[in-house]
């Protein structure tokens, strides 16, 4: 299985070149049977003026990580994957660090896929709570 997940790992993180992805330093790090959790480090690039992490940033990981996850668990030689919406609720600011977007599967439809993404920081604090919608279109 260790084989099988950095095969995984390698390949989402290749993916991240000349992105969004790579621009936020989005790394994947682990995946499982029905999750896939990614870190991003918290400095001055993705602050607010005031100096905490921007919420936009903390959505774009969590995108990010619940996209590349729809990704991972379909058939993407036939479908290509969209996100339809996403929701965020922010419950607590961080200003430092690394923050953690693990996003587990609530709903994995033929067409449409629900992930529940939790964004936590290195103690496992709750930092946000989101809800992504993708959607598995076809390629033909």
């Amino acid at each position: 299985m260790n084989e099988y997940k950095e095969k995984i790992l390698k390949i989402c993180n290749e993916s991240n070149k000349a992105t969004l992805m790579e621009t936020l330093n989005i790394e994947y790090i682990d995946v499982g049977e029905n999750y896939l959790v990614a870190k991003m480090p918290v400095t001055p690039q993705v602050h607010q003026p005031d100096g905490v992490l921007h919420g936009g940033a903390t959505v774009a990981l969590a995108e990010s990580v619940g996209s590349m996850a729809s990704h991972i668990f379909l058939d993407t030689k036939d479908f290509f994957v969209r996100g339809l919406e996403i929701s965020a609720n922010h419950v607590k600011s961080i200003r430092e660090g690394d923050i953690y977007a693990r996003a587990q599967v609530l709903h994995k439809g033929r067409t449409t896929q629900i992930w529940d993404i939790k964004v936590t920081d290195k103690d496992g604090n709750l930092i946000s709570i989101c809800k992504l919608t993708t959607i598995a279109l076809s390629k033909k």
